[in-house]
């Protein structure tokens, strides 16, 4: 057994339309790499080169969601990782979750994998819980197993790997300014309507069979959130024209990712794919938005070792 991995953890599109905190996607060619060793000291010790988020294993994700699983093996033992942090703090790609699914993944390697990827889930949602204060599922579930997850229940937890489209590739958009999750759920309503919400468990629905079928019409008609992208949308510059521009284009649907401010556009076309990106680069340059884009399919394998 290794003392020392290096491991990556998917960045990801989560919520996916309809699927506020229960969807989630992992992306292809970008996040998070963390090299860890085990320790002769006890306790956790964390470097983030280049980057100023705190390395306190009780404030860090990563910190908070190791230690997490040590304390379920009644474990002592001491590791130091090192983050390189590439999917960036509050860009709506699941910065924290690459960072907190990665960091458990490794450990669990170094340890001998007493647990399997979906039983890493709940250690790592004990990372997102330090971030945003609530222990959601839908980033690190797909960072961590690939493809495309539905958390079916958090209590007890319930994490679905679904059955989708090998075609199917995700454009994201991410202007260059912070929305972090705390602000953005802070912000959504406490109550709404019987009549919005079976509207929006009619899209889930629809999502998931449509994925399963496949059926892209289908998808396209429930990629569509009626209760929390009208609200989050309002954050996001030049957001109904990046919409706009995605379904003229030829994308099957457009929304949110995560808390935003990423814009995610799905596509069962590469070609179509890239026309869109190129479109939403043209609107933040006329708009003076410093941004990237990043097209990718969806990533297949989740956490997986480097090294």
């Amino acid at each position: 057994m290794s003392n020392t991995i290096k491991v990556f953890a998917p960045a990801t599109v989560a919520n996916v339309g309809p699927g506020f905190d229960i969807l989630g996607l992992a992306l292809e060619g970008i996040g998070d790499e963390i090299e860890m060793s085990l320790s002769g000291n006890e306790g956790l010790k964390i470097q983030m080169p280049g980057s100023d988020l705190p390395t306190d294993p009780g404030v860090n994700v990563a910190g908070v969601a190791v230690q997490a699983l040590l304390d379920d093996l009644g474990s002592s033992q001491g590791i130091t990782m090192t983050i390189f942090k590439k999917v960036l703090a509050g860009s709506g790609l699941g910065s924290s979750a690459s960072s907190a699914a990665g960091a458990v993944y490794a450990a669990n390697n170094l340890l001998g994998n007493p647990f399997s990827k979906h039983e890493l889930v709940r250690f790592a949602m004990a990372g997102e819980a330090a971030s945003s204060g609530k222990a959601h599922a839908d980033n690190v579930a797909p960072s961590l197993l690939g493809g495309f997850t539905l958390v079916r229940s958090y209590e007890p937890l319930d994490v679905i790997r679904l059955a989708y489209p090998e075609d199917l590739v995700v454009v994201v958009v991410h202007p260059q300014i912070e929305v972090k999750t705390s602000d953005s759920k802070r912000i959504l309503k406490k109550d709404i309507s019987l009549e919005t919400a079976i509207a929006q468990w009619g899209n889930v629905a629809g999502l998931v069979a449509g994925l399963a079928a496949p059926d892209y019409d289908l998808i396209g008609r429930s990629l569509q959130d009626v209760i929390v992208e009208p609200v989050r949308s309002m954050l996001i510059p030049g957001f109904d024209q990046l919409k706009q521009r995605a379904i003229a284009g030829g994308a099957l649907g457009c929304s949110i990712s995560g808390s935003g401010p990423s814009v995610f556009a799905l596509c069962n076309d590469t070609t179509k794919a890239e026309k869109i990106g190129k479109s939403f680069q043209e609107l933040y340059q006329h708009l003076g938005i410093d941004h990237y884009v990043h097209t990718s399919k969806i990533n297949p394998t989740g956490a997986r070792v480097l090294s």
